[in-house]
């Protein structure tokens, strides 16, 4: 039987959090209830690319996406850097973006923004595979 490291992680996580192990921050009374007291939202997207993109098409990426924090007002912080762990366990995830929201109403409004669309456009013919973890920072 073959389980995923995600999906491992993410029982674990329910269980840590149904036994009481981890504390888990509780929402505050909002219209919307996007907001955690104390906390940011955080949007974590590693890439993989394809076999035969080229430098240059995953700097136009790279640059493409630093370029959102510009364009989309709702993105508090955003930083980016290439993998360079020895332990070799990216399974290929080569470029990873964090970017910060104060809200899920926030994060909501990014991700069918125009201008997230457009980056999608750019990614989209290079793109071998993205993972995506939001999370609630402590």
């Amino acid at each position: 039987m073959k389980i995923s490291v995600l999906g491992l992680v993410m029982v674990l996580s329910f269980l840590l959090v149904k036994t009481d192990v981890i504390p888990v921050k509780k929402q505050t009374d909002t219209a919307a209830a996007t907001i955690v007291k104390d906390s940011l939202l955080r949007h974590v997207v590693l890439l993989r690319f394809k076999a035969g993109a080229s430098a240059e098409e995953m700097e136009e990426v790279q640059k493409a996406f630093v370029a959102l924090k510009s364009k989309i007002p709702q993105i508090v912080s955003l930083e980016w850097g290439t993998n360079n762990s020895p332990e070799g366990l990216d399974k290929g995830f080569t470029h990873c973006f964090f970017l910060t929201f104060k809200s899920e109403t926030d994060r909501d409004i990014y991700l069918p923004h125009p201008d997230h669309k457009a980056f999608g456009n750019i990614l989209g013919p290079i793109l071998e595979d993205v993972l995506v973890v939001d999370y609630w920072a402590n």
